[in-house]
């Protein structure tokens, strides 16, 4: 098991290295961020309803996604999970489906697979034919959709309350028969148990992910976009830069019936400035916070603050009719976006429930998202 721990010490810290090592500036547009976002989403409702704090309280199937590591608190013999979600009044689509079994006592391992999706794009190249006239019977549709494949494996390790986790993920991005993409990456994670107490660091893409595209318009479609004066785009390559995530947890017995769980994440980002609370020119920092309140383990009440951000606005002075230059100026002020969920237990099946949002929370752009969760 040492073995295992050095590995593990040896791709983080070579993970690191190599995302640092990429040209990082303050001019947003020469630094690599956002790419492969759908994964940045989150899955299950318990944990999207605590504003995605789950990173040490991850404890089932979900792991896979979440914190690989926890995938060894798997209770029973096999545990599945579905859920399914829209975003921007049902135009963007979201699904997950996540699968794990317990190897032995001290080992387990994962499936996840996750598709973000936009259907039905109507396709207009072809509206206009060789003749110049408008026939819209040569519209066609596309979907426009990214495929994350997740393989997880845990352990425990030999000291007690530590445990080691990681992931292989394979990546697809396809829009239509147009470009599509393939790319790789790696997580690890650990945790450590002390009392009430876990402490998780997870790292994503702990080696630098990259897709690499290729697009094939075909010869008439490139004609098209020739005689349009569009640019015709070719092969390029995606960098998703390393993610560092530390989280504590803290459960507490409020009674025989009652108890309650409060997690407490940092989000580390190493792709330069972002709008969070901390942020430099070569890393940001994103706190989350989030509270799981529990009756008898079998009701759930869950709620969360996070994406806080600073949001700057022009405020005109001095307006007047008359004048055609109108003076501004700027104010600004910190937002947050709540989150709220509710959870229920029968036996060998978890219902979960939340609202949430992937946006900013005055963009009043929420979503109802359902998660069901088998245990054998």
């Amino acid at each position: 098991m040492r073995f295992s721990l050095v590995l593990f010490i040896i791709s983080f810290c070579s993970g690191l290295l190599i995302g640092q090592s990429q040209p990082v500036e303050t001019n947003d547009d020469s630094t690599p961020k956002y790419s492969n976002e759908f994964l940045n989403i989150g899955v299950g409702a318990r944990a999207l309803g605590m504003s995605n704090s789950f990173i040490a309280s991850s404890d089932d199937v979900y792991s896979g996604y979440w914190n690989p590591a926890g995938l060894v608190d798997i209770e029973g013999k096999f545990e599945g999970a579905i859920m399914h979600s829209e975003y921007f009044a049902g135009i963007a689509k979201y699904d997950y489906l996540g699968l794990a079994k317990p190897i032995d006592e001290k080992s387990s391992i994962g499936f996840s697979v996750i598709r973000f999706g936009v259907d039905d794009i109507p396709n207009t190249t072809q509206l206009i034919d060789s003749e110049g006239n408008i026939d819209y019977d040569r519209v066609t549709t596309f979907s426009a959709a990214d495929y994350g494949f997740i393989f997880s494996y845990a352990r425990k390790l030999k000291k007690t309350g530590l445990t080691f986790g990681t992931n292989a993920k394979i990546i697809y991005r396809r829009i239509g028969d147009f470009s599509n993409a393939f790319g790789f990456g790696l997580d690890a994670a650990l945790n450590y148990d002390v009392k009430k107490y876990r402490f998780s660091v997870v790292g994503r893409d702990i080696t630098t992910t990259v897709n690499s595209w290729n697009t094939d318009l075909g010869e008439e479609v490139e004609e098209i976009f020739r005689l349009t004066g569009n640019d015709i785009p070719g092969k390029s390559l995606e960098i998703t830069l390393p993610r560092i995530i530390l989280a504590a947890k803290r459960a507490t017995n409020i009674s025989k019936n009652l108890n309650l769980v409060t997690e407490l994440d940092l989000n580390i980002t190493t792709d330069g400035r972002r709008n969070t609370i901390i942020k430099t020119d070569a890393i940001s920092m994103d706190p989350t916070f989030g509270f799981d309140f529990g009756y008898k383990d079998k009701l759930f009440l869950r709620g969360g603050i996070g994406n806080i951000q600073e949001r700057t606005t022009l405020v005109p002075i001095n307006l007047s009719l008359e004048e055609v230059d109108t003076e501004v100026e700027t104010t600004s002020q910190w937002t947050f976006q709540p989150n709220f969920g509710l959870g229920i237990k029968l036996k060998n099946i978890s219902l979960d429930y939340a609202l949430t949002d992937i946006g900013n929370a005055s963009d009043a752009l929420y979503s109802n998202v359902f998660s069901i969760k088998l245990n054998l």
